[in-house]
């Protein structure tokens, strides 16, 4: 067993990686479209679910159609996209994620589970930035930070992190964004945007145990 987790640690990722991984999120985003709307339409502006269908749609779109050639460049391509074809603040701060974690990995041709959390790390940092939250807030942090802590263990514990981050969030009272405005109100639903972000981990995990990752 100890051999196995080791090789199964060991193994890293060229772009195709990434770009199944993106590939795969548009379709969960497609497939789930409807439910993100509906607990954004409690708290927000009830469109979560479909600005990020066209985004992610228009990121699968791009990958198929332009390849990049490094797990760096696949993600900041993959940002960009997401900034210029999604409105609200969904965009931005999806994109402002994708794009700093592209830029963390640099121009390396492959990359180890640990380079993606430490990548990754760079980009929620820059989101928290962005959006002046922190965790605790009801944004989609409340799923990325620990999504990230996890996923220095292994994409499994990122993935069961994030989940439990998204859950987490139906007590909480939202501090930032337009959920904020109802104060006590936004207690009881579970925050749109750290359930689009569960579902991204979900998909890593997915992409990654059919490469016989942990």
């Amino acid at each position: 067993m100890g051999e196995d987790e080791g090789q199964r640690v060991s193994v890293d990722f060229g772009a195709d990686f990434l770009m199944r991984w993106l590939e795969a999120s548009a379709r969960a985003v497609e497939r789930e479209a409807d439910r993100l709307t509906e607990l954004d339409s409690a708290i927000g502006d009830a469109d979560h679910g479909v600005n990020l269908k066209r985004g992610f749609t228009a990121v699968a779109e791009l990958l198929a159609k332009e390849p990049p050639a490094t797990p760096g460049a696949v993600l900041v391509a993959a940002g960009r996209q997401l900034i210029s074809t999604v409105g609200g603040a969904s965009g931005p701060l999806y994109g402002t994620l994708l794009r700093r974690a592209g830029k963390a990995l640099g121009e390396d041709e492959r990359v180890g589970r640990e380079q993606l959390a430490e990548a990754f790390g760079a980009g929620v940092a820059a989101v928290s930035q962005l959006g002046g939250a922190q965790v605790g807030d009801k944004t989609m942090l409340d799923a990325l930070v620990p999504a990230v802590e996890g996923l220095r263990s292994s994409f499994g514990a990122a993935r069961a992190a994030a989940e439990e981050g998204a859950l987490a969030t139906v007590p909480l009272q939202a501090r930032k964004g337009r959920a904020s405005y109802l104060g006590e109100r936004s207690i009881g639903h579970q925050d749109p945007g750290a359930t689009s972000s569960a579902l991204l981990f979900a998909e890593l995990a997915e992409t990654a145990r059919s490469e016989g990752a942990a």
